[in-house]
């Protein structure tokens, strides 16, 4: 079984007690993936427009505003891979992006914006699951989670969901870099005991930042130990 203890910055490969030339190994693999070429290449708004099956995907999934368009953007190198803006909510459809061919990356709309109305949050959620449930090249949802900020009932409603469509996920915690150590231990802890409630939680926490950088090797090394 893997080792569920959460590294607190998350600067180190989490595993089976990797060795240090395994961990830098799987930091090199994920370094090469992630230095292929990253495309958008399909957008979404209904179910019956999703794009044929094409290899593993593995999506992203968090509050508006958590910071996925930043996150995708730095895991890639580019600055514009996915749009950024201040108004949270903003995209609407599963968004899909092909990295060197090997690994598709979803980034999927953000639940939880009080100013959507409820039809457009009902639409999201609808979809959401019926994605989640009847795609079967996708293998994990990285669930953004900001440090900085309680779970809010929209996290734990989401999280019920994945349970639901039996989608394993992962939760990522992002903005580190605006938490003092002592807080971001104390958010990982707190996280941990979330995720041993859900049975479809995978218990690896990982703690990145955008704007440093910070966890974002790791991040990569953990996304390319699942294409194989």
């Amino acid at each position: 079984m893997a080792d569920s203890t959460p590294h607190p910055f998350g600067e180190t490969v989490a595993g089976p007690n990797l060795t240090p030339e395994e961990e830098a190994a799987a930091l090199e693999k994920g370094r090469l993936l992630f230095a292929a070429e990253c495309q958008f290449f399909f957008g979404a708004q209904k179910l019956d427009q999703l794009p044929p099956l094409r290899g593993t995907e593995i999506a992203f999934a968090g509050r508006s505003n958590v910071g996925k368009s930043s996150l995708l953007n730095a895991l890639t190198g580019r600055n514009s891979l996915a749009r950024t803006s201040s108004e949270p909510g903003r995209t609407r459809q599963l968004n899909f992006f092909n990295l060197g061919d090997r690994l598709t990356l979803v980034d999927m709309p953000g639940y939880g914006y009080a100013r959507a109305s409820k039809d457009i949050k009902a639409d999201w959620q609808g979809m959401m699951f019926e994605y989640l449930r009847g795609r079967p090249t996708l293998i994990r949802v990285m669930l953004l989670m900001d440090a900085r900020i309680e779970f809010k009932q929209a996290d734990h409603d989401v999280m019920e969901l994945l349970d639901r469509a039996a989608v394993t996920f992962q939760i990522i915690l992002t903005k580190t870099d605006a938490v003092k150590p002592a807080a971001l231990e104390r958010k990982i802890r707190e996280t941990d005991a979330l995720t041993r409630s859900h049975a479809a939680a995978f218990p690896r926490i990982l703690t990145t930042s955008s704007d440093t950088g910070d966890g974002i090797p790791a991040l990569r090394a953990e996304l390319a130990s699942l294409v194989d």
